[in-house]
């Protein structure tokens, strides 16, 4: 059976982190979970010390010592993800704006060819429930703007809700991945598009959260506008062996 795991970055999720944890475990197909912990004052990383207890051969953490952005938590997942032999690598929030019903899908996307599926908001319409509707336009647009400028066809360049093949985690030379905010998903998806794999939408419908606060910022859309002008001037070469 292929190896599967799922890897949540956490900072203040204990509203939601018992219920994200126990909606993944449901699902058939044995998904094993990785909790990047980000130092969260809030009790979150003792929630899943007890959950370990219950799941100890599928839950698993690295506690890291306050917030280092989410890029960084899913390049320390990455690593470690590969390091253990998994097969299929997510990523997905903690906060259920991601559905965990959504999962078998993208890794049926991988099974079918994909090298990375990506679960898009945009590729059918537009398909976001409960945000501001300037947050749907800054969003959408910022997709639009990444699209044209890097000429990756892809509509949801900062979707972060996506499966990786392991041998794209093993090409991508992670320690040359430079955005740590939102445009971390902007790269990751550009670096395998220009490595040539295969990069597939998956529509799904993106439910903003109901529970804790959003960890989105303006400086977070500044990284990726100028971060977006500098990929297009980079030069992604694979990992050398």
């Amino acid at each position: 059976m292929d190896k599967k795991v799922v890897i949540i970055p956490t900072y203040n999720e204990k509203e939601n982190i018992e219920n994200i944890i126990r909606a993944v475990f449901a699902l058939e197909g044995d998904y094993h979970i990785l909790v990047i912990e980000d130092g969260s004052p809030d009790g979150t990383a003792s929630i899943v010390k007890g959950l370990q207890e219950e799941f100890p051969q599928r839950l698993f953490m690295i506690e890291r010592s306050g917030k280092q952005g989410l890029g960084t938590a899913y390049l320390t997942g990455f690593k470690w993800s590969v390091e253990q032999g998994y097969d299929y690598i997510f990523e997905m929030d903690a906060d259920f704006s991601h559905n965990p019903d959504d999962l078998p899908r993208l890794y049926q996307a991988c099974v079918d060819g994909a090298d990375l599926a990506v679960g898009s908001r945009y590729c059918n319409g537009i398909s976001v429930i409960n945000w501001p509707i300037g947050r749907v336009i800054m969003s959408y647009y910022a997709s639009v703007y990444v699209r044209t400028v890097l000429g990756m066809k892809v509509f949801d360049t900062t979707a972060g809700f996506k499966c990786y093949t392991r041998k794209v985690l093993e090409t991508i030379d992670l320690d040359k991945v430079q955005m740590k905010g939102y445009g971390f998903q902007i790269e990751m998806k550009y670096s395998a598009y220009k490595l040539g794999f295969k990069v597939v939408e998956v529509p799904i419908i993106f439910v903003d959260r109901k529970e804790g606060t959003s960890k989105m910022s303006s400086s977070i859309f500044g990284e990726a506008f100028w971060g977006v002008m500098k990929l297009k001037l980079r030069k992604i070469r694979p990992v050398s062996k």
